[in-house]
């Protein structure tokens, strides 16, 4: 185990190959071509010891997958996504996104030289179009229902040779399986007793139960870890299913959430995220955006990690969860942060950051007063 404070990190990166060649074995891909890299994958997996003893915690890591090339875990399914895609000789590429989707495709497509088309919803951030368009795709803002601009996009993709690779694709998934072989690297070959993920489409949590599971039946992890998805209240028609034992779920009325990336009413991956979850022996649950909000500033001021608000719901779903007294002492408990913070400032515009305006002449006095 590691001690406390420490970053884990193996060695298995230190021989420079990719994490697609790393575990490649492991992928549907016949070579890896390690020019179409942006360094994604090898993400930090943080012992958060501050927050742990500030609320009487088990022993927490935080997996900041915000240390991806655009900041986010997109960056994984992406990479091998579009290594299938140039191995096929496409030269167009799109998706469909709330906004780091967008930013990912987009970056992998320049690197790859090939074309990029990018749909996002009406109200997708400023910052996260931003984050997109300096790559030089086409960027298109579409008014209208998000799943049903899902489905259209293939019919588009198919009429004009364009690869949609939307957040279900199965390489993107394949990608997302990486982030389970770290995880158990960087515990020194262990299993977390629970893994927290923000939920939204649902492909990240089915790539990331699909990775435990490969290496569970290699006979090298004795068990699966259990897997809470957590959504936010304003957007959570899965937690609304799994609260009822559904195994269907209903689209959402009308969302409203701080937490724009996991904002899907209506996730294509939702049936399965639900009956695999069931079979795991996990939960979705669903936080408030009082305690999305208050979650982020704890991560944020108590070990230095400013992640996104659908990423600050994994740490509010663990306060959520002590409080329902669902853990044990020794557990050991691994939370995804999926994104950055830095995309999305325009949600922390408000009087919960104090910023202080003074003359130099009164500097030494005001600074001895606020910081004693």
């Amino acid at each position: 185990m590691l001690a406390a404070g420490t970053t884990a990190r193996k060695s298995f990166h230190l021989d420079k190959k990719t994490a697609l060649e790393t575990f490649k074995d492991f992928l549907p891909l016949e070579s890896i071509n390690p020019d179409l890299s942006l360094g994604e994958g090898d993400t930090p997996l943080i012992q958060l010891v501050r927050l742990r003893k500030k609320f009487r915690l088990p022993l927490i890591y935080a997996k900041n997958e915000s240390s991806n090339p655009t900041a986010s875990f997109k960056d994984r399914g992406t990479a091998l996504a579009v290594q299938k895609a140039v191995s096929l000789g496409i030269k167009k590429i799109g998706t469909v996104s709330t906004g780091n989707m967008a930013g990912s495709t987009a970056a992998y497509a320049a690197k790859a030289g090939l074309k990029s088309i990018i749909f996002v919803k009406e109200d997708t951030s400023r910052g996260k179009i931003l984050a997109a368009r300096v790559y030089g795709p086409v960027v298109v803002k579409v008014k209208g229902d998000y799943g049903q601009l899902f489905r259209k996009s293939f019919d588009i993709g198919r009429a004009n040779g364009i690869y949609f690779m939307n957040s279900v694709d199965p390489f993107r998934i394949e990608g997302y399986k990486l982030t389970s072989y770290e995880i158990f690297f960087q515990l020194d070959a262990g299993i977390p007793d629970y893994i927290i993920v923000p939920v939204s489409a649902g492909g990240y949590l089915i790539g990331l139960m699909r990775g435990f599971a490969d290496l569970k039946g290699l006979g090298v992890a004795p068990k699966l870890p259990l897997f809470i998805g957590v959504q936010a209240k304003g957007c959570s028609p899965l937690a609304r299913a799994f609260a009822r034992g559904q195994s269907r779920f209903v689209r959402f009325p009308n969302p409203q959430t701080v937490a724009h990336a996991i904002s899907n009413p209506n996730p294509p991956g939702g049936r399965l995220v639900l009956n695999m979850i069931r079979e795991n022996g996990g939960r979705i649950i669903a936080v408030s955006d009082e305690e999305i909000l208050r979650a982020q500033k704890d991560l944020a001021e108590d070990e230095g990690l400013f992640c996104d608000p659908a990423s600050a719901t994994t740490f509010a779903g663990i306060r959520q969860l002590d409080r329902a007294r669902m853990f044990k002492a020794d557990d050991r408990i691994v939370l995804i942060l999926t994104g950055s913070g830095l995309k999305t400032l325009e949600d922390m515009a408000s009087p919960r950051i104090p910023c202080r305006t003074i003359s130099i002449n009164q500097l030494e006095k005001k600074v001895a007063s606020v910081i004693s």
